[in-house]
């Protein structure tokens, strides 16, 4: 399932502390059949989704320091995060950016919204 998302945005940079997430859909009935309106979806204040790509991770400060005699490095270093491609996140949906691709809803997630991941060792084969 998450093979198929994963060809159409390849050439998607995540940048920093984001993940891209593919959103599971949310149930339109109760467990008794009652049926639930639309509104009542647009409330709910967690949602749940796959990863599909994360970006680099939290940048960590250079620590350059004043000595002429060592070459510059402008290279930034980060701090990887836990989320990973192919877990099922469940997020805060008020901190989501959603965006549209090829017909296809996706949301931008900061990782600090990121309440519980939910980790298949064999999700992606």
């Amino acid at each position: 399932m998450i093979q198929e998302y994963l060809n159409s945005v390849d050439k998607f940079i995540i940048i920093g502390d984001r993940v891209l997430i593919k959103p599971r859909e949310m149930e339109t009935h109760t467990k008794s059949g009652l049926v639930l309106p639309a509104t009542v979806k647009e409330k709910e204040e967690i949602q749940s989704g796959y990863i599909i790509k994360t970006g680099p991770g939290y940048p960590i400060p250079s620590q350059e320091s004043d000595e002429p005699w060592k070459p510059e490095g402008s290279d930034t270093k980060y701090m990887g995060m836990q989320a990973k491609e192919g877990d099922l996140a469940i997020f805060l949906k008020r901190n989501a950016h959603e965006i549209e691709f090829e017909n296809e809803k996706f949301l931008i997630v900061p990782h600090a919204s990121i309440l519980l991941l939910i980790r298949d060792d064999h999700q992606l084969e």
